[in-house]
């Protein structure tokens, strides 16, 4: 719904409180360390275009070789359910268009893409966290075609 003019002005802009900005960097730090260890490259964290766009590790797989674009999800426990079930269809959407946008500003075309959701369940004061790869997470969607 859009907010007629006067109001627009008086409109609070959602802010991310400083511990989930915390907790979400460092369950993207235990995400690219986890990516690395299976054999990944990373070869971007919080990729931005823009403002609402953004892609949290970009990363190169191992064999058969293909350009995998990474949601992490970090919660401290499940009590509300699995952290991937927070990547619903406007989240899907979005990813798709960040990583059409980053397709089209890089020069070497990869063969293959897609797009992966790594859960990080726990707390940096905590314990050690558990951690899930979910390959294959979701497709680029019927409303999006590669630039190639």
């Amino acid at each position: 719904m859009r907010v007629p003019w006067p109001f627009s002005l008086f409109r609070k802009k959602r802010k991310l409180r400083p511990e989930a900005h915390r907790a979400g960097a460092w369950g993207e730090g235990i995400a690219a360390d986890f990516l690395e260890a299976k054999g990944y490259r990373i070869l971007g964290r919080n990729v931005r275009f823009g403002s609402r766009c953004e892609l949290d590790l970009v990363a190169r797989s191992p064999a058969p070789e293909a350009l995998v674009f990474v949601e992490v999800k970090t919660r401290r426990n499940e009590e509300f359910g699995r952290p991937a079930s927070a990547v619903d269809r406007g989240k899907r959407r979005a990813l798709g268009r960040a990583a059409l946008r980053y397709l089209h500003r890089v020069k070497a075309k990869p063969a293959h893409i897609r797009f992966d959701v790594v859960e990080v369940v726990g707390a940096p004061d905590g314990a050690a966290p558990v951690v899930r790869h979910i390959e294959h997470a979701f497709s680029l969607g019927p409303g999006y075609r590669l630039p190639w």
